[in-house]
């Protein structure tokens, strides 16, 4: 169902990630977010050092930044925030939230865009009350998706803490960051998946093309 606005409150959706590339799964939610929520934007937020992230090397901020900048160019309600990549040390959520929420006071709602899948973990996260209360959350699923789970979850985080969640189904939501990564490195085509000037930036600055280095900054 649809989340009537009041038209006295501005939304604001805040989707943070790695985009390590970005893709359409990425820009699909987002705007069906925009959509279903009724946002005025949709502010995409490329991590700084994530704290999460040990599987691999993260690719330096810089290349993550302006992949997002040309994927979302042409979207007038998009825009790509720098606040992570300019911010030392390890990077978290809900640091982020309390500087979005220090700038936009209380004349906007916030809401941050996440999976499923990282809901079940956001009581891994750092803070989590304060990260609980300072927005409310979208939790982008597949259609199909189990809910069983999550409803358990996210029941708690609402007893708990009062904090708004809402589903949303996202069939894009198929495609992933590590699935292209590895389409590079063995050769095949990642055409489709994402923007092509995403597809050429990562073609011209040789991103994935070998098993990555550490490219984060010091």
């Amino acid at each position: 169902m649809k989340v009537i606005k009041d038209n006295k409150i501005r939304r604001i959706g805040i989707m943070g990630g790695t985009f390590d590339p970005i893709h359409y799964g990425h820009l699909v939610t987002a705007e069906a977010a925009r959509a279903e929520f009724d946002m005025e934007d949709i502010i995409f937020v490329p991590s700084g050092r994530p704290p999460h992230k040990h599987e691999y090397e993260v690719s330096e901020g810089e290349d993550r930044y302006l992949m997002t900048v040309l994927a979302t160019i042409t979207n007038l309600n998009f825009q790509v925030s720098r606040t992570e990549l300019e911010r030392e040390g390890p990077t978290y959520t809900v640091d982020t939230l309390i500087d979005f929420r220090k700038k936009y006071k209380d004349d906007v709602e916030l809401y941050f865009i996440t999976g499923a899948d990282a809901i079940l973990e956001i009581f891994t996260w750092k803070d989590v009350p304060n990260l609980l209360s300072s927005c409310s959350f979208v939790a982008a699923t597949r259609p199909g998706y189990s809910r069983e789970k999550l409803n358990g979850i996210i029941d708690t985080i609402r007893e708990r803490y009062g904090t708004n969640i809402y589903y949303l189904n996202v069939p894009a939501l198929a495609i992933s960051s590590t699935d292209i990564r590895e389409r590079v490195r063995s050769g095949r085509p990642i055409k489709y998946l994402l923007p092509e000037a995403v597809e050429d930036y990562i073609a011209k600055k040789g991103l994935y093309g070998e098993p990555m280095r550490t490219r984060l900054n010091g």
